[in-house]
């Protein structure tokens, strides 16, 4: 399993490249400010960094324990990035409609649509981490028994 600071360069990585992508293109999506969706988005990344550590150690535990290893194919991939989102949603969706002064409609539309984006780009940037920093027990022979 990764260590805790791997976890954090992770998460911190994660974060940073998706505020540098998300901030512009959903200002520009949804005609507002940009000083807004960048609080929105620091916010939103600040929370979601804490989520990312605790969600993915969880995960990871989870996945060791039901398939005896930390790898993941595409179809695990799929499901770790959308549950991430679900949870994620769940804890956004009412900060986004208090500081933008907007409904809670409008704010899940938003939400939703960064969890649209992230999910793809969760997908992308686990994939392409993975293949940067691999772990030494996914190259070692699976065990026997």
């Amino acid at each position: 399993m990764r260590s805790p600071l791997d976890r954090i360069r992770h998460a911190l990585s994660f974060e940073i490249i998706a505020l540098i992508l998300v901030v512009p293109l959903g200002a520009l999506v949804f005609h507002m400010p940009i000083h807004d969706i960048g609080i929105v988005g620091v916010a939103s990344a600040s929370l979601a960094t804490l989520w990312n550590i605790a969600y993915n150690y969880a995960f990871d535990v989870a996945l060791r324990r039901m398939t005896g290893t930390t790898e993941k194919r595409p179809g695990t991939r799929l499901v770790h990035a959308v549950l991430f989102e679900i949870g994620l949603l769940i804890v956004l969706m009412p900060f986004i409609a208090w500081y933008l002064g907007i409904s809670l409609w409008r704010a899940f539309v938003m939400d939703v649509s960064f969890a649209l984006f992230y999910v793809v780009y969760a997908f992308v940037f686990n994939w392409i981490y993975d293949r940067v920093f691999p772990l030494p027990e996914w190259t070692a022979a699976p065990p026997s028994g």
